[in-house]
C-alpha cells in the first residue's frame, strides 16, 4: 500500500531525510521511533504532502500511484489520512458541524463514545480540548474521513494511561478493519516513548535517526532493546 525509495526531503535547503526506504503491505500498522528530532514527522508530512517539506530524491508511491507531485488534496482523496500531533482549533466549527459536513454524522455517537468522546461532539473543535481530549479527538477524526493509509503522530504523547488504552485500541480496530468500499487499510505510527506498543500489536518497528533508518524487525523486542540501550542497533542486527 505504501512504497518509499530512497526518500530524501528538506526544509528551506536543509536536509532532514535521507535515503528512507520502506514498504507497508495492506493490513499492517508499523511503528516508527526514534529521539526527538529524528524526522519521524518529517516523514509523515512528507507523504501527506503538507509545506515547507521538500521531496528532492526518491519517491513515493500509495496502491503504486506516485504521490511526489500530488497535491495535499490529491493525497487525501487517494485515501491518506493523518491523525496530527498539534491540530488547530477551530472556533465557531463544532466537532459535530465537522462530522457532517464530511458525511459522517451517522456514525459520530458510535464512535465518540469508543473514545470517551460523547460530551465533545457539541463543541467547538480543539478549543479548550486538553493534550489528551485533542488526540482523541484526532483518532475519531480518522474514523469518520474513513482513510485507507493512516498516520498517526505520537498518538499517545501527552494522554493518561487510561486513554492512551482507548487511543490503542482504537488505532488498532481502525488499522484491521476494511474501509467504507471493503478494502483493506494500513498504518504508520510515530512515537517518542513507544509506550503505544503495549496497547497495539504492530506487525513491524523502524527506528529512525538522524533522518535515516538505521534498523527494522519485530516492535516488541526493537522496543526492549531501546529501553535499555536507546536508539542503537542491536548487536544481533
Amino acid at each position: 500500500m505504501l512504497e518509499i525509495s530512497e526518500l530524501c526531503v528538506d526544509v528551506a535547503g536543509k536536509p532532514v531525510l535521507s535515503d528512507i526506504s520502506l514498504t507497508l503491505q495492506p493490513g499492517e500498522l508499523h511503528v516508527l521511533l526514534g529521539p526527538n528530532g529524528s524526522g519521524k514527522s518529517s516523514l509523515l508530512a512528507a507523504i501527506m504532502g503538507l509545506p515547507p517539506y521538500r521531496v528532492t530524491g526518491g519517491s513515493i508511491r500509495v496502491d503504486g500511484v506516485p504521490v511526489n507531485d500530488l497535491s495535499l488534496r490529491e493525497r487525501a482523496a487517494l485515501g491518506i489520512g493523518m491523525a496530527f500531533q498539534r491540530p488547530p482549533s477551530l472556533d465557531g466549527v463544532t466537532v459535530s458541524a465537522f462530522a457532517g459536513a464530511m458525511g459522517a454524522g451517522a456514525t459520530l455517537a458510535r464512535e465518540a463514545a469508543a473514545l470517551d468522546l460523547s460530551a465533545f461532539v457539541a463543541r467547538d473543535m480543539n478549543v479548550g480540548f486538553s493534550g489528551g481530549e485533542i488526540k482523541r479527538w484526532e483518532i475519531l477524526k480518522l474514523f469518520l474521513q474513513d482513510p485507507r493509509l493512516m498516520l498517526f503522530d505520537e498518538p499517545e504523547s501527552g494522554v493518561d494511561l487510561e486513554h492512551v488504552i482507548a487511543i490503542g485500541q482504537a488505532i488498532g480496530r481502525i488499522t484491521r478493519t476494511p474501509d467504507g468500499q471493503g478494502r483493506p487499510r494500513a498504518g504508520l505510527v510515530i512515537t517518542h516513548t513507544g509506550l503505544i506498543l503495549n496497547h497495539v500489536e504492530a506487525d513491524r518497528a523502524h527506528i529512525l535517526k538522524g533522518g535515516r533508518i538505521i534498523h527494522s524487525g519485530d516492535p516488541r523486542a526493537i522496543f526492549a532493546h531501546i529501553q535499555t540501550h536507546g536508539y542503537t542497533v542491536p548487536e544481533t542486527a
